[in-house]
C-alpha cells in the first residue's frame, strides 16, 4: 500500500499540473447548461425532420460552410485548450468561446429552420398585418420615404440593425469575465426560446413584408433585408429550392420581428450591469428604430416580437422557480 506521504506528494503534483483556469472551468456547470444542451439536441432532431418534410437539406461540402467549420474548430481549441494554460484570462476566454459557439449554433439553427417552416406555409398575412398597422396609426411608407431621402439615416440604420450580433458578444464576454455562468446560460436559453416561439408564430402568419406589399415603384433605397421574401418563399413552397446554403442564409421571417425580440432580451440582460446598461439601451433603441425599414417590418411585427421576448423571459423565470422548488424539497427530504 502506498504511504500517506507518497499519496500527499502525488496529490500536490496533480495540483501543480492542473492550472487554476482548468479548475475554474471544471467546477462551472450550472444545471441549466445541461438542460439547454439537451434542448438543443432535441431542436436539431426537430429541424432534421422539418428539413426532410420540406424536401430540403444542407450540403456539408459547400465552400461557404468553411468559415463555420473554422470558427467551430477555433472555439473547441479555446474551450478545451486554454484552461490548461497559466494565462490569467484563460478561463474567461474559454467560457466566452463556449457561449459564442452556442449563440452561433442557435442563430444558425433558427435561420435554417425558417426555410422549411416557410416551405410548409400557405397564403400571406400582409393584408391583415397592414390593416392592424393602419388601426395603430403607423405609416410604413412615410418611414421608408424619410430614410430613403437621408443617406445619414441609411448608414445609421444599417449599422444599428447589424448590431444584433455585436450586443450579445458584449453581454456574453461580460458574463464570462465575471464568472457568471448562470447569467450567460439564462440569456442563451431565453434567446433559444424566443427563436422557437418566433418560428411557431411565423408558420401561422407568413408575410412578404411591407416593402414588397406596399412599395410598387422604382426603389430609391434598398434596405438591409432587401426583397427576398416574395421570391424565396414561393420557391420554397414549390420545392424549387432543395439546398439551404448556411453561408447565404436570408432573413425571411416578417411577423414576429426577431430583431425586436432580441433587442428586448439584450436590454433586460444588460439592465443589472451598470457599466453596460445605458450603452446597450441606446444601441438597441437605435436598432428598434431601424427595424421597420432595414428589417422591412410592420409595426405589429415589432409588437409581436416584444411579446415573444416577454413570454420567453417569463418561461425562463418559471424554469427558475421549478428548480428552486426542487432544491427546497431536496433539502427538506421531500420528493416531487
Amino acid at each position: 500500500m502506498p504511504s500517506s506521504s507518497g499519496m500527499a506528494a502525488g496529490s500536490a503534483l496533480a495540483d501543480e499540473l492542473i492550472s487554476p483556469a482548468l479548475v475554474t472551468v471544471q467546477k462551472s456547470g450550472p444545471l441549466i447548461r445541461r438542460h439547454m444542451l439537451a434542448a438543443l439536441l432535441l431542436c436539431l432532431c426537430a429541424l432534421s425532420a422539418l428539413m426532410h418534410r420540406a424536401g430540403l437539406h444542407v450540403d456539408p461540402l459547400r465552400a461557404s460552410n468553411l468559415p463555420f467549420y473554422a470558427a467551430g474548430l477555433l472555439a473547441l481549441a479555446l474551450r478545451f485548450g486554454l484552461p490548461r494554460t497559466t494565462w490569467r484570462h484563460a478561463a474567461a476566454v474559454a467560457h466566452f468561446s463556449e457561449y459564442a459557439a452556442l449563440f452561433t449554433i442557435i442563430s444558425l439553427m433558427g435561420a435554417t429552420a425558417s426555410y422549411p417552416v416557410a416551405a410548409l406555409t400557405h397564403g400571406y398575412a400582409d393584408a391583415t398585418l397592414q390593416r392592424v398597422d393602419v388601426a395603430l396609426g403607423f405609416d410604413w411608407l412615410a418611414w421608408y420615404r424619410l430614410v430613403a431621402a437621408h443617406p445619414v439615416l441609411q448608414v445609421l440604420g444599417t449599422t444599428a440593425y447589424r448590431s444584433i450580433y455585436l450586443t450579445p458578444a458584449i453581454l456574453l464576454w461580460s458574463a464570462a469575465r465575471a464568472g457568471e455562468h448562470d447569467r450567460a446560460y439564462r440569456f442563451l436559453a431565453a434567446f433559444l426560446v424566443a427563436a422557437l416561439i418566433t418560428l411557431a408564430l411565423f408558420s401561422l402568419m407568413p408575410a412578404v413584408g411591407p416593402f414588397s406589399h406596399l412599395w410598387h415603384g422604382s426603389i430609391p433605397y434598398m434596405p438591409e433585408s432587401e426583397l427576398w421574401q416574395p421570391g424565396l418563399i414561393p420557391a420554397l413552397r414549390a420545392h424549387a429550392v432543395h439546398v439551404v446554403d448556411l453561408g447565404q442564409l436570408r432573413g425571411i421571417v416578417s411577423a414576429p420581428s426577431f430583431h425586436t425580440a432580441a433587442a428586448v432580451l439584450y436590454i433586460v440582460a444588460a439592465w443589472r450591469t451598470p457599466l453596460l446598461r445605458w450603452p446597450i439601451v441606446a444601441l438597441d433603441a437605435a436598432m428598434l428604430l431601424s427595424t421597420p425599414v432595414e428589417g422591412t417590418h410592420y409595426f405589429i411585427d415589432m409588437i409581436l416580437g416584444a411579446s415573444v421576448a416577454t413570454v420567453s423571459l417569463a418561461l425562463i423565470r418559471a424554469y427558475d422557480r421549478v428548480l428552486a422548488l426542487r432544491h427546497t424539497d431536496a433539502r427538506t427530504g421531500l420528493y416531487i
